[in-house]
């Protein structure tokens, strides 16, 4: 696995642990991704996402339909070198079957 360096196993967890509650494992149609978005009163908590896991992408902050949001993404080269290999060792049906499901739903859409 690439690109974690100084990366401690509690933010590993506490990013794995955002993606299980929060975040949306999908695409585009052509590419895989994971997303996670939230109010923009989390800017903070998307700061530190940013800085440390910085393969992915952060937008916004964005206003739409009476909403405020960040948007975290991990796409391409990051999504299939950093953050696939964090969540086949991190998510499993017996953390969570629910994101297991939607997460390997994406895997097998793309073909990962």
């Amino acid at each position: 696995m690439a690109d974690t360096a100084g990366v401690s196993d509690f933010d590993v967890g506490f990013l794995v642990g955002l993606l299980i509650g929060e975040g949306h494992f999908g695409g585009d149609g052509r590419q895989p991704q994971v997303s996670l978005r939230m109010h923009t009163r989390r800017e903070s908590l998307f700061l530190w996402i940013d800085s440390h896991f910085p393969g992915g992408r952060l937008y916004g902050p964005y206003e739409h339909s009476g909403r405020s949001y960040y948007q975290w993404m991990a796409r391409g080269k990051y999504l299939h070198s950093v953050i696939v290999p964090l969540l086949d060792r991190h998510l499993s049906p017996a953390r969570d079957e629910y994101a297991w499901r939607r997460y390997v739903d994406m895997k097998e859409r793309y073909g990962l």
